[in-house]
């Protein structure tokens, strides 16, 4: 209780104005922000995210995790499926989850590695970059570096003559040290010395990043807004860390975590609950999918996002959605007919847990989630091949813990051709 009511005091400005505003887009930091303490992210916070992308938002995580460590994360969320995009590196990388295509990319030119090696070898830190699934180093042994590699599912290649060994021009290079001064000192020089070249910041007390001139996760967020054709105003961004103050001015809507340093929430149109307490799922389930109403889902959206689910492949498209009714078709071909033609009755019973399913999902609260549990039906024609069935769902009971659906399947001449009973079971997410 403590947790919402904190998150109703810092969304106390919040006015229907903004309620009514679009958000298409969702940027997530990654540690500290997206996964609690464990490096993982939450059921609740799950359960938010995949509703949220079935209502047409999508997702981005932006992170300074290299790409490779990011795709587990992005399966998990299922962005490939729901058109939502990485970016890595800080901002060195876009990535189309959906096909792996590199749609923007910033490198580091490789005549400055061995510069940058010789500033590290005089100070005696280690350095590092990545390249696909493996972690490039001059000091395999060190704690930070081992640490960032397994973070990520990295193979750690130890290279003595780290410049040389680089046979590729890298995203980013990271120097590592316990000596919080000395970074320091070598951060203030090279933000003089490589200025216009080279940019330079502390992630972490033990991390030095370089990466190309004017990268940053705002700037690179800004050209993943012109490539899809969207303004700032439809963006939300979450974030805990100094290297994504800028992403969270950049967005509509600014969310600090409530993990985040002082800094960081002032410069937030909002404050959260931190990544132990579920703060993204909270965020979103009040600023997003408490607003969302079935008349206002963008069904042509849904219907491509399930292009390679089980309704994509049957060919069920979603045609009708209000409170309690909702409608969806399916064609009657090689995908749903048995062998002599005739409309195949798991074809059917799948596209009427379809329609119930999206029912179900609409009319839960924000904090609850569905899971089918009966689906039972009375065959009664038959529809042959070459036509489209259409299926009409109605709500018969909502119940708190479960709601029943009718939903009877018609021919394209209204030849009534099943009625079925969906029971789907309603629970509150953990």
């Amino acid at each position: 209780m403590a947790i919402i009511q904190r998150l109703e005091l810092s969304l106390r400005n919040y006015n229907q104005n903004d309620a009514a505003m679009k958000y298409k887009l969702l940027v997530l930091d990654v540690d500290g922000t997206l996964l609690n303490n464990e490096k993982e992210i939450s059921k609740r916070t799950l359960s938010a995210l995949l509703k949220v992308q079935q209502t047409g938002v999508r997702i981005v995580l932006a992170s300074g995790r290299p790409t490779y460590g990011l795709l587990p994360l992005a399966k998990s969320l299922e962005l490939g499926l729901y058109g939502g995009f990485i970016l890595s590196y800080n901002g060195c990388q876009i990535i189309n989850a959906h096909n792996g295509e590199v749609l923007f990319e910033r490198r580091i030119n490789p005549e400055m590695l061995p510069y940058l090696e010789k500033k590290a070898n005089k100070n005696g830190f280690a350095i590092f970059t990545y390249h696909d699934d493996t972690l490039l180093t001059n000091d395999p042994d060190n704690v930070h570096v081992k640490a960032e590699a397994e973070l990520n599912g990295l193979r750690i290649i130890p290279e003595e003559e780290f410049s040389t060994a680089i046979d590729f021009a890298p995203c980013k290079c990271m120097l590592v040290s316990d000596d919080e001064e000395a970074l320091t000192g070598l951060e203030q020089h090279w933000k003089r010395r490589l200025d216009g070249v080279l940019d330079v910041f502390r992630s972490e007390d033990y991390f030095l990043e370089v990466v190309p001139c004017g990268i940053d996760k705002a700037n690179t967020l800004g050209v993943l807004l012109e490539y899809l054709g969207m303004k700032r105003e439809e963006v939300i961004a979450f974030g805990d860390g100094v290297c994504d103050v800028a992403m969270i001015q950049l967005a509509g809507m600014g969310i600090a975590m409530g993990n985040s340093v002082d800094s960081v929430k002032a410069c937030a149109d909002y404050t959260t609950a931190s990544n132990e307490e579920d703060g993204v799922a909270l965020a979103v389930e009040k600023l997003i999918l408490s607003e969302i109403h079935a008349t206002k889902i963008p069904l042509d959206v849904l219907n491509a996002q399930a292009s390679h689910a089980l309704m994509g492949n049957l060919g069920i498209q979603y045609t009708y959605v209000s409170d309690d009714r909702v409608e969806a078709t399916m064609p009657v071909d090689h995908r749903t007919r048995q062998p002599f033609g005739i409309l195949h009755g798991g074809a059917t019973l799948a596209l009427a847990e379809t329609v119930a399913g999206l029912g179900s999902m609409l009319l839960c609260q924000p904090d609850e989630i569905v899971v089918g549990m009966q689906v039972s039906g009375n065959h009664i024609s038959s529809a042959h091949e070459g036509d489209t069935v259409r299926a009409v769902g109605t709500i018969v009971h909502r119940g708190r813990s479960s709601h029943v659906w009718n939903v009877d399947v018609f021919t394209s001449t209204n030849k009534l051709v099943s009625s079925i009973r969906v029971v789907n079971s309603v629970m509150k997410k953990q």
